[in-house]
């Protein structure tokens, strides 16, 4: 349903608040991962009624078109109920029990609950079940002026033989955009989980942690990287000096290095960028690793091929951005990140109050929200410069004003191919075409694979942004006010 919405989203995105704050009175969730804003949707019921006109910083005075007139009333209807059922939170729950019991193994029972998956929340949330069905899907897009950020979803291998099975999905995914429209494919999605085992994940993160407490640890197997860790970046989870890797060990990260490297030259060799996702802080410093050491490789002549990600409800996030973004310049290397707010709030939380340490998350909501705008801001500044790239995933409307407003006093040209907006599949319509319509380049973040292998990974995706989905106060509105003008044309 990839033209669910056209560029006349403009219309409802113009009445919106002026910015004068980092923190959000509207939509606010990020893409891929989100940071629950829930207290903050129940507290403005009437987000659409009650909210005042502005002259918008989006050029979005489309008066001629209307909302979704290329979409049909079926097609309307299905989007209206996808997004009223995601809403309510007991779903993710009766879900995720659902694909975890005992129906799914009964034949008869699981073919009902996937034919209902399959023409509801898949259809919706995600672009086909092979590389075929996602190439339509973002043929579709590109006729409506987005991109598409192919995510196949694959993630927690156990051991090299499902690593390099994993692998050889992800080339044949970068493979099959060769075939597509020019530029219709702005990136490829990586989780480092697909081709690499989270033990030894946590085995190399701990090593790194134990390094930055006492720098002359060695590491004999470790590659030229980033910077990593900031002063204030939590070492929690590393209590006790960790044992060296095993000859094993080593030879199987030598394994996954390897494995990047192969996924880094196939994107190069596509014109496709390759963008690694964060994930828990447990693991993320080995994914780091794992991500500046193959950008050292690959991104060359000031065009970066592959992307870290900074997940701005961390504490320490901009001061990581900023040690890894200088010494990517004093390298001579062109490096590129995805600004995210994160997805883990929860589990993080938790597990830092288990240990008796502090949060490694934000205080407050305003707080992650400054930290994201003052991410992009920078970022977008080394742009202006001649420096780095950039990927703003948002779904927050005042982020977005935030970023083209700045992106317009710097003048950064608007299809700049240093800097990207992003959205998921199937949500967030209304500002990825009020962006379009600005003249910025947008993508859509599109999960794709046999249903029965995404559908966990969606429902692990929706039960981290429980807020994002109940906050989509803005393209439920939409639908319900686009259907109400038909019924009334239809009666009258």
């Amino acid at each position: 349903m990839a033209n669910r919405v056209i560029p006349a989203a403009s219309k409802l995105l113009k009445t919106l608040r002026p910015l004068n704050s980092a923190s959000s009175t509207t939509i606010s969730g990020v893409s891929p991962i989100a940071f629950p804003e829930k207290a903050q949707a129940q507290a403005r019921p009437n987000l659409v009624d009650d909210i005042e006109p502005q002259d918008a910083l989006f050029n979005l005075d489309d008066e001629n078109n209307r909302l979704f007139a290329s979409v049909s009333t079926v097609k309307l209807l299905r989007a209206a109920a996808n997004l009223h059922m995601v809403a309510m939170e007991p779903m993710v729950d009766v879900g995720m029990w659902m694909m975890r019991s005992r129906l799914m193994a009964t034949p008869g029972v699981k073919d009902v609950i996937l034919g209902f998956i399959r023409s509801t929340f898949y259809e919706h949330f995600c672009a086909g079940e092979d590389t075929e069905a996602t190439g339509r899907s973002v043929r579709a897009l590109n006729e409506d002026g987005l991109r598409g950020m192919l995510v196949y979803a694959l993630e927690y291998a156990s051991d090299n033989v499902s690593c390099d099975r994993n692998l050889q999905g992800f080339l044949d995914t970068v493979e099959s955009t060769k075939s597509l429209p020019r530029s219709s494919v702005s990136f490829i999605i990586l989780k480092i989980t697909a081709i690499c085992p989270m033990k030894l994940l946590q085995r190399v993160s701990d090593l790194l942690r134990w390094q930055q407490k006492d720098p002359s640890f060695n590491l004999p197997w470790k590659h030229e990287t980033l910077p990593i860790f900031s002063e204030s970046s939590p070492l929690y989870h590393t209590m006790e000096k960790p044992e060296p890797l095993t000859p094993e060990e080593e030879r199987d990260l030598e394994l996954i290095h390897q494995r990047l490297q192969r996924l880094s030259e196939k994107c190069l060799e596509a014109n496709v960028p390759l963008s690694v996702d964060a994930e828990y802080t447990s693991i993320q410093p080995a994914i780091d690793y794992l991500t500046y050491s193959s950008a050292i490789v690959h991104n060359k002549d000031d065009k970066p091929i592959v992307y870290g990600t900074i997940q701005a409800y961390l504490k320490d996030a901009k001061e990581r951005l900023l040690l890894a973004s200088k010494a990517a310049d004093k390298m001579g290397v062109p490096m590129g990140f995805k600004v995210v707010r994160g997805a883990y709030m929860s589990s993080e939380s938790k597990i830092a109050s288990s240990l008796g340490c502090a949060s490694p998350i934000h205080n407050s909501i305003e707080e992650t929200h400054a930290c994201y705008n003052e991410c992009a801001s920078y970022m977008l500044e080394r742009i202006g410069n001649g420096s780095g790239a950039v990927v703003l995933a948002t779904h927050n409307v005042e982020s977005g004003k935030l970023a083209v407003k700045k992106a317009n006093e710097i003048g950064i040209s608007k299809v700049h191919q240093k800097l990207e907006f992003a959205q998921l599949y199937g949500m967030a319509e209304a500002l990825s075409f009020g962006l379009k319509n600005a003249g910025f380049q947008v993508s859509k973040y599109m999960p794709f694979g046999p249903i029965e292998l995404v559908m966990p990974y969606l429902l692990r995706r929706a039960e981290e942004n429980r807020g994002l989905l109940s906050a989509s106060t803005l393209d439920r509105h939409l639908t319900r006010e686009e259907l109400k003008r038909r019924l009334k044309a239809a009666i009258f």
